[in-house]
């Protein structure tokens, strides 16, 4: 039978933690390390900058099918039946919205907040709430439908929102990233971070893989191993044959070899392109069955972030934000400078890859305690607000 210990696969949060952790590194970057250029521009980048942001791209997907796969599970341990399972998701969706217009979109701006940014709790809470819908079909229409909406939606790529007219908003929130302006509404706009459509079909996609994790170990890893190696077998041809799946072409890049490297796994994120979302779930469904057979200081650190993870990421945002503050202040402000506005700041700023390296180390590690009590906490006590942390 696989690890599961009080109806958790151990390998689920293993990885879960990892990529809460990867989360960090980026966040960090956001604030701590920023660059005035995207670290994805191959003409401005560099080798260690681009494949520490590139890591980094496995955090949602994973995290978001991790939710599909993770709300299977909920629901056969507690034999829950369909309906009122529905109800919990629907409920627990709508929850994550509101913490992502609230807390979250307040975290990313602090008093400058005027904005809802709906990135990936709000893509998650959207995705339950359509998942809530969605479990009422067979498993395999519901295959059917993630598997349309991860390899066609990039058919979509092409469409003008303004198409739509008033409407435009809505195909926004569905399939294009920008940012909307809502002047009949008292706050200023949202920015539509996570396009809804393919997200939605990776939490369904893990909804159905869910039952693969109720596999005896042997047979679910053959499983794991099987899908996780055909999707990164089908990413590299997809990619090298330039043909669909992504809004860009790879080419041969003129500064070298390294970056033609780069210019093959650089691909979009808003929203995920199906080579994206090749790239990142097949190499990690690949790792699973390792981190099955992981023991040891390493595993239990990876499972105390993995194990906590909404409490962990709602807590690090605005304190990773006002750190920075703190350090613009300090060091970095100038006459007529803005924190917004990092072209303003004091000429003694530099990127700093050691910085930013240094400072995730240190908020992973400042939240190892409440993340390890937390999670030791919901294990203790059955609370039933502690199914929507």
């Amino acid at each position: 039978m696989p690890e599961i210990t009080k109806n958790r696969v151990l390998s689920i949060d293993i990885l879960r933690g990892l990529v809460m952790i990867l989360m960090v590194l980026d966040h960090v970057r956001d604030f701590w390390s920023f660059t005035s250029f995207s670290p994805e521009d191959l003409s401005q980048t560099y080798t260690a900058l681009f494949y520490s942001r590139w890591i980094t791209h496995f955090c949602a997907p994973v995290f978001v099918f991790l939710s599909g796969v993770s709300a299977y599970l909920h629901m056969t341990a507690k034999t829950m039946e369909k309906r009122d399972f529905s109800k919990f998701l629907i409920s627990r969706g709508l929850w994550l919205i509101l913490v992502e217009i609230t807390w979250v979109s307040f975290a990313w701006q602090l008093w400058t907040y005027n904005s809802f940014y709906l990135q990936v709790i709000w893509t998650i809470g959207i995705s339950m709430i359509c998942l809530g819908g969605l479990i009422h079909l067979s498993k395999k229409s519901i295959l059917i439908i993630s598997f349309i909406m991860i390899f066609g939606h990039n058919f979509l790529d092409g469409i003008d929102p303004e198409i739509f007219g008033n409407f435009s908003w809505l195909w926004n929130i569905l399939h294009n990233q920008t940012y909307v302006m809502t002047p009949s509404l008292p706050i200023r706009g949202f920015l539509t971070g996570y396009p809804c459509i393919p997200w939605i079909g990776v939490m369904a996609l893990g909804y159905v893989m869910g039952q693969v994790f109720t596999q005896p170990m042997e047979q679910r890893h053959k499983n794991l191993f099987k899908i996780g190696f055909g999707s990164v077998a089908l990413f590299v041809v997809l990619r090298y044959m330039n043909v669909y799946g992504d809004t860009t072409d790879w080419s041969v890049q003129e500064r070298g070899f390294d970056f033609t490297i780069m210019s093959f796994f650089n691909t979009e994120k808003y929203p995920p392109s199906l080579l994206f979302l090749l790239m990142t779930l097949g190499p990690s469904l690949l790792l699973m069955p390792l981190m099955d057979r992981m023991s040891g200081r390493v595993a239990s650190f990876l499972q105390i972030y993995g194990k906590a993870p909404f409490f962990f990421y709602v807590l690090h945002l605005p304190l990773v934000h006002i750190s920075s503050y703190i350090l613009y202040y300090l060091f970095y402000q100038g006459d007529g400078s803005s924190f917004r506005s990092h072209a303003s700041w004091a000429s003694s700023y530099e990127p700093s890859m050691l910085r930013w390296y240094l400072m995730t180390v240190f908020f992973v590690l400042l939240f190892y305690y409440p993340c390890k009590w937390f999670g030791e906490y919901r294990q203790t006590h059955k609370h039933r607000w502690l199914s929507y942390i």
